[in-house]
C-alpha cells in the first residue's frame, strides 16, 4: 500500500490541492525522500540548487511536495515558499550529531514564521539505517518539541534510502492536513 492508496482512502473533496513543504539542512535526505513517494530511482541523488517540485494525482487528489534545498546560502529563501504549506515536512539527518544545534536552531525560526503559524509539523527522523543515527525519542528531547503546544507534530524514524518508515509519516500527515480555505 503506497501513498496513493492512501491519499484515495481520504479522499474528501474532488480535485483538492495539499503542499507539502519539505525543508532541512543540506544532506539530510530531502530529495531521496522526494524521489522515494514519487517511486523515482534514487540511485543518482545531487544537491538541490533551489528546489524541487513532484505532483501527483490520485482519486481527485493533487499532492504537491516542494523539496528546497537545505544549503546555509539557500535557507533565507525557504520563506519564499510558506504561503498555502497545508503540512511542513522537516527531515534531520539523525547520524549528524554535529549538526542538532544548527537544525535545532532553523526548526525554532521556522515554527516563528507567521505563515507557518499551526501548520502541521512532521518531523523524519532520517537516515535511522545507519548505525551511528539517534533515535526519534532521543532526537525529540534534543529539539524540545514537547514545548510545541501551536501545532499538531510528529517525529518519525524514516531511513529515505530503504523507504521503513516514510509509509508511516505519510499516513500520519494525511491524517493531519488542515485544508486551507480558498
Amino acid at each position: 500500500m503506497g501513498l496513493l492508496s492512501i491519499l484515495r482512502r481520504l479522499k474528501q473533496s474532488p480535485d483538492h490541492e495539499v503542499r507539502l513543504l519539505l525543508l532541512g539542512l543540506d544532506n539530510a535526505g530531502k530529495t531521496t525522500l522526494l524521489k522515494q513517494l514519487a517511486a523515482e530511482d534514487i540511485s543518482h541523488i545531487t544537491p538541490t540548487q533551489g528546489f524541487n517540485i513532484k505532483s501527483v494525482q490520485a482519486s481527485g487528489f493533487k499532492l504537491n511536495v516542494w523539496d528546497i534545498g537545505g544549503q546555509r546560502k539557500i535557507r533565507p529563501y525557504w520563506r519564499s515558499y510558506f504561503d498555502n504549506t497545508d503540512v511542513l515536512i522537516y527531515v534531520i539527518d539523525s547520524s549528524d550529531r554535529k549538526r542538532f544545534d544548527e537544525t535545532s536552531l532553523e526548526l525554532a525560526d521556522l515554527l516563528e514564521e507567521e505563515k507557518l503559524a499551526g501548520v502541521p509539523l512532521l518531523i523524519f527522523a532520517n537516515k535511522q539505517d545507519l548505525m551511528t543515527a539517534s533515535p526519534a525519542s532521543v532526537l525529540a528531547e534534543s529539539l524540545n518539541l514537547h514545548t510545541i503546544r501551536d501545532r499538531m507534530w510528529q517525529v518519525q524514524a524514516c531511513s529515505a534510502l530503504t523507504a521503513e518508515g516514510v509509509q508511516d509519516g505519510m499516513t500520519w500527515v494525511c491524517r493531519n492536513i488542515k485544508f486551507r480555505k480558498k
